[in-house]
């Protein structure tokens, strides 16, 4: 009833302005062009059919233990009915560093403790492409504390020049927004950054938006265009924003999809970004499950 009432009030909040309901945080609607694939070929996809995760598109091995107020790990992705699954639940027996050996001499390793666990996949060393159309079917994992997230990234994010030509992090989407109180349920957050994380960190966000499909029990595609001079995010096809923030990025970037929990450390004991909180003791929302249908991208057709 209230995500009813609440696509009421959208609805003639958009009659009066189509900029009142991200002025009140309820998110905007998306309500540009819708995208035109005729100008694109799909040049790589993953269905994730079968039940296994297909190892020659995707890898685990990126930041492959503690991430913010969990760990990833492998084990906590897999591939059935048709979806990539990434489960998100407290473990109190850690899982298995298979890691070590092979990374520890590059990478700080923090050890596996009992906690909040999820995954990540990502095309790194398997495939990277620069320009074109990105696209994402997927259910979102219904659960405070913690989000979903399709992005792309490459090494020259890290260099801090003043610019993101030489690699910008494209936040696809970011599923910030799921809450036990009625309001911003159905919504997600798209932005980049650039030049690093640390204190000359960049970038820009066309904020929340608003999705009229229940995100947490109903499929939606979330894709962007990536074109020299600008990269324009999309919601089941309709235009949410645009972004040319530093300048676009002119390297190829690989694709990332993945889950985390807010905190620090390995602990969750934070609200980031609005997530809402969560407890050591499990609820109706966990596990947690982000379901990915496919993934697809295409390329435009003079760049071929």
């Amino acid at each position: 009833m209230f995500k009813a009432a609440l696509k009421v009030i959208i609805s003639f909040l958009m009659m009066i302005s189509v900029s009142l309901p991200g002025t009140l945080s309820l998110g905007k609607v998306p309500k540009g062009s819708t995208v035109d694939m005729s100008k694109f070929t799909l040049v790589w996809s993953d269905e994730f059919e079968g039940d296994t995760l297909d190892a020659s598109k995707w890898g685990y091995e990126w930041w492959v233990t503690m991430r913010k107020g969990g760990y990833w790990h492998e084990d906590m992705v897999s591939v059935k009915d048709g979806n990539l699954v990434i489960a998100a639940d407290y473990l109190d027996t850690p899982l298995e560093n298979r890691y070590y050996d092979k990374w520890h001499e590059q990478i700080h390793f923090e050890e596996y403790k009992p906690g909040w666990y999820t995954g990540i996949v990502t095309t790194r060393g398997k495939y990277e492409q620069c320009y074109g159309y990105y696209e994402v079917r997927c259910i979102l994992p219904a659960a405070t504390g913690m989000w979903s997230a399709f992005w792309m990234m490459n090494e020259g994010v890290y260099n801090v020049d003043g610019s993101g030509q030489d690699g910008t992090e494209v936040d696809v989407f970011e599923s910030f927004s799921y809450k036990d109180h009625w309001w911003g349920n159905d919504c997600v957050s798209t932005g980049i950054h650039y030049d690093g994380y640390g204190e000359d960190s960049k970038g820009d966000s066309i904020g929340k938006i608003f999705i009229e499909n229940d995100p947490y029990t109903q499929y939606n595609t979330y894709g962007v265009e990536w074109s020299p001079e600008e990269y324009i995010f999309y919601i089941n096809g309709v235009e949410s924003g645009r972004i040319t923030a530093g300048g676009v990025s002119q390297n190829p970037e690989y694709l990332l999809l993945s889950c985390e929990f807010a905190g620090s450390n390995g602990v969750q004991d934070s609200d980031r970004h609005g997530t809402g909180k969560i407890s050591l003791t499990p609820d109706k929302n966990w596990p947690a499950e982000f379901k990915v249908d496919y993934v697809r991208c295409y390329q435009y057709n003079d760049m071929l």
